[in-house]
C-alpha cells in the first residue's frame, strides 16, 4: 500500500472517528438542554431598585407585578437579597431570582402574579418534556408585611401564544389548570423545595407561565403566624432556577419525594413559629417530645392537616412519635423565634 493510500485511509479512520463521537455525543447534548432563556433570572441590563421585573431580559408578567429580586442592591432594599420586604432568603443558586403573589384573600379580586417565558425551542406534540424549579414561601421581610399566608397548587402552564399583562388589562380569570403542580402548601420558608415532573407536549407550545392558577375555592392556605391581620391574607413566593428540557438529564428532578410523602407523616412548616401542621397521620395517636424527652402534647390526628398551636411552646427542637400498627414513626421538628 502507498504512503498516499495510507495517509488517506488514516484520515478517513479518524473522520469516522469524529462522525461517530459526534452522533454519540448528540443524545446527551439534547437531553442536557435547557429549553428556557435565562433561567436563573441573573441576566439583566442593570442592577434596578423597585418591584418589578425592571431590566430583567426574556421574562415578563402575564399577570400583577411580578418582582426580580437583586443580591447587588443595598442590604434591606425592597426588592434586594437576602433581605427586603416580603422574605429574607439567598437564592438558590447566583445572586437573584423572582418573587410572585400565589394568594390574595385580602383584595376580594383574587390577585395573582403570572411569570411569563418564550421557549427557546417549539415543543413538539407526543414529545416528553421534563420541567423543574425552586421555590421558597416568603416570609419575614423588612417591609409591611401582606404575606402572612403559605398556599399550594403553585405550578407551570405552557400556552402556545404571548398573554402579555399590563396595568389596566382586565384580570384574567383563573384558569385552574397547570400541566407541572405542586400540590401540598408551600410552607418552607427557610429551604427552597424543588417542583418538578414530566409532560408529553399535546400542542406545539412556545411559552411558559410559572404561578398559581386556580381560584381561591380551589387553593389551600395555612397561617404563618397565629394573628394574621386582614390585610396580610396573601401569599408570596420566590421563584429560581427554571428548566424544561427533552431529556430527564437537563432538570435536576426530585426522586419520588411526593411518593413518599404520601406514605410517610410529616409537619409543615417546619421550622415553625405558631401553628404546626401534621399531615399524612390521619386516625393515629401522636405525641410531642422536647429534646429532654419530656412530654409537650399527646392525642390523636383528627384530620389530614391536621392543625396544632404552638405558640406558647418553648423555642427548640421537637420531636413528633406517630403510632401505627406495630410501629412507631418519628419526624423531627423546630420552633424558632
Amino acid at each position: 500500500m502507498s504512503t498516499l493510500d495510507t495517509t488517506h485511509t488514516r484520515q478517513n479512520l479518524m473522520l469516522g472517528a469524529v462522525l461517530v463521537a459526534a452522533v454519540l455525543c448528540t443524545p446527551y447534548t439534547t437531553q442536557a438542554q435547557n429549553l428556557l432563556p435565562n433561567p436563573g433570572f441573573e441576566e439583566t441590563d442593570s442592577c434596578t431598585f423597585g418591584l418589578g421585573l425592571g431590566e430583567l431580559h426574556h421574562w415578563f408578567s402575564a399577570f400583577g407585578t411580578p418582582d426580580h429580586l437583586q443580591g447587588c442592591l443595598p442590604y434591606g432594599s425592597a426588592n434586594g437579597l437576602p433581605l427586603n420586604i416580603f422574605t429574607y432568603q439567598f437564592p438558590y443558586e447566583g445572586s437573584s431570582c423572582a418573587g410572585i403573589f400565589t394568594y390574595d384573600a385580602s383584595s376580594g379580586q383574587e390577585w395573582r402574579e403570572w411569570l411569563m417565558v418564550p421557549l427557546l425551542d417549539t415543543l413538539v406534540p407526543g414529545h416528553t418534556y421534563y420541567c423543574s424549579f425552586s421555590a421558597n414561601a416568603g416570609f419575614g421581610g423588612n417591609g409591611s408585611t401582606l404575606n402572612w399566608l403559605a398556599s399550594d397548587h403553585l405550578g407551570m402552564l405552557f400556552t402556545t401564544y404571548d398573554r402579555q399583562w399590563a396595568w389596566g388589562d382586565p384580570y384574567p380569570q383563573a384558569l385552574d389548570q397547570a400541566h407541572i403542580l405542586h400540590p401540598q402548601i408551600l410552607s418552607d420558608t427557610v429551604g427552597w423545595t424543588l417542583v418538578s415532573g414530566s409532560i408529553v407536549a399535546d400542542s406545539a407550545y412556545t411559552y411558559l407561565m410559572i404561578g398559581n392558577f386556580f381560584s381561591n375555592a380551589l387553593t389551600d392556605t395555612l397561617h404563618l403566624a397565629s394573628d394574621v391581620p386582614q390585610s396580610g391574607r396573601y401569599s408570596y413566593v420566590l421563584v429560581d432556577e427554571v428548566c424544561v428540557s427533552p431529556g430527564p438529564k437537563g432538570c435536576e428532578l426530585s426522586h419520588s419525594v411526593e411518593e413518599i410523602r404520601d406514605a410517610t407523616p410529616f409537619v409543615y412548616p417546619n421550622p415553625a413559629t405558631d401553628m404546626l401542621v401534621i399531615r399524612n397521620a390521619i386516625g393515629r395517636d401522636a405525641v410531642v417530645l422536647n429534646m429532654l424527652g419530656q412530654y409537650v402534647w399527646s392525642g390523636r390526628v383528627t384530620s389530614d392537616r391536621f392543625a396544632m398551636d404552638a405558640g406558647s411552646w418553648a423555642r427548640g427542637a421537637y420531636m413528633l412519635q406517630v403510632c401505627g400498627t406495630g410501629s412507631v414513626q418519628i419526624v423531627k421538628f423546630v420552633l424558632a423565634e
